[in-house]
C-alpha cells in the first residue's frame, strides 16, 4: 500500500480534490490523475518550459514542483485559458501568426506568453521584441526560429493596449 495525501486546490477556476503520492510532481498529477495532457514532459529538469503552468498567478515548471505543494493554491493550465467563447487571445494569436509548429512546446510557451503580456510594464503596448524574447527565456522550441512566436506576442501586446 502506497501513501497518498489528499490535496485541495483551485484548478482552472474549479475547486479540485485529488489524492497524490508525496513525491508526485505537479505535471504527473495533471497528466495522470486529472487527465489534463496539455502540459508536456520534455526535459524533466526545468530547462525547456514545455510543462509551464501558472501557480497563484506566476509561471512555474510543473515538472519540478511536488503536487502536494498545490494544496490550498490556485493552478491554471493551458486547458484553463480557453473560454466558452473560444480560444484566449494569446492562443488565437499563435494560430493566426503561424507560431504553432509541432505543438509540443506550445502549451508552455503560450502560458509564459500570457504571463509576459500580463506583466507588461508599459501599458501603452510599447513592449519591444527584445523584452518579449527575454520574457520567454526558458521556453524552448525545437521547431521554430521564434520569429512567429514573437510576432504573435507583439500582436497581443498591441491589441490589449488598445482595448
Amino acid at each position: 500500500m502506497s501513501l497518498e495525501i489528499e490535496i485541495e486546490f483551485t484548478l482552472n477556476g474549479r475547486l479540485t480534490r485529488v489524492r497524490v503520492p508525496p513525491t508526485m510532481t505537479t505535471l504527473s498529477m495533471l497528466r495522470e490523475k486529472l487527465d489534463l495532457t496539455g502540459s508536456k514532459l520534455a526535459c524533466g529538469e526545468g530547462e525547456c518550459g514545455a510543462c509551464t503552468v501558472r501557480l497563484d498567478g506566476r509561471t512555474v515548471n510543473s515538472c519540478l514542483m511536488f503536487a502536494v505543494d498545490c494544496d490550498g493554491r490556485e493552478l491554471q493550465t493551458i486547458e484553463g485559458l480557453a473560454t466558452d467563447a473560444g480560444l484566449e487571445i494569446v492562443q488565437q494569436a499563435f494560430v493566426e501568426h503561424g507560431a504553432i509548429q509541432c505543438g509540443y512546446c506550445m502549451p508552455g510557451m503560450i502560458m509564459q506568453a500570457r504571463y509576459v503580456v500580463d506583466h507588461n510594464p508599459d501599458l501603452n503596448g510599447q513592449m519591444s521584441r527584445d523584452d518579449i524574447a527575454r520574457g520567454l527565456e526558458g521556453n524552448v522550441c525545437r521547431c521554430s526560429g521564434y520569429t512567429k512566436v514573437l510576432d504573435a506576442v507583439a500582436a497581443v501586446v498591441l491589441e490589449e493596449a488598445s482595448s
